[in-house]
């Protein structure tokens, strides 16, 4: 078993949350939503396959009022109507910003969420998207693990 990086370097991990919580606040400051952020945060992960990050946001997205068929929708939003023209939007930046470098399809699709977003909520979705794949790096180096647990989120066990 490989060691939690975040617990060998602790510095280290805290400088990373202190990061991630900057990051958050400017983003609800510029205009992004914490529904926005929490899809932005679980397409990343999908796309990444961090299991420890999909449970976790996957929680913290229904916490803050994501519908349930959003959630069981996402990896293929682009294939429905029940996503809104902005969350289509911090969607195609979440895909852009984890599947690099820019494909000529990724920069089309990051100018079209710009002109829905806005330059302020537009960065702030790009930085949430550097965030978060900054934390699946983490967790998936690290392997942390997933932890069973209720349909109301105790933990099992």
């Amino acid at each position: 078993m490989r060691p939690y990086i975040d617990k060998v370097m602790p510095d280290a991990w805290g400088a990373a949350q202190a990061f991630s919580n900057a990051v958050r606040e400017a983003a609800l400051a510029k205009g992004l939503s914490v529904e926005e952020a929490e899809l932005i945060k679980l397409r990343a992960s999908q796309l990444n396959g961090c299991a420890f990050c999909l449970d976790l946001h996957g929680r913290q997205a229904r916490q803050a009022g994501l519908a349930q068929q959003k959630l069981d929708l996402l990896p293929a939003w682009r294939e429905t109507d029940i996503f809104s023209e902005r969350e289509k939007a911090v969607l195609a930046v979440a895909e852009a910003a984890t599947q690099l470098p820019l494909s000529e399809d990724a920069k089309a699709d990051l100018a079209g969420a710009q002109l829905v977003l806005g330059e302020d909520a537009f960065a702030a979705a790009e930085w949430v998207s550097v965030a978060i794949n900054t934390f699946n790096r983490i967790s998936i180096l690290s392997e942390h693990p997933v932890r069973p647990r209720s349909d109301d989120g105790k933990l099992l066990r």
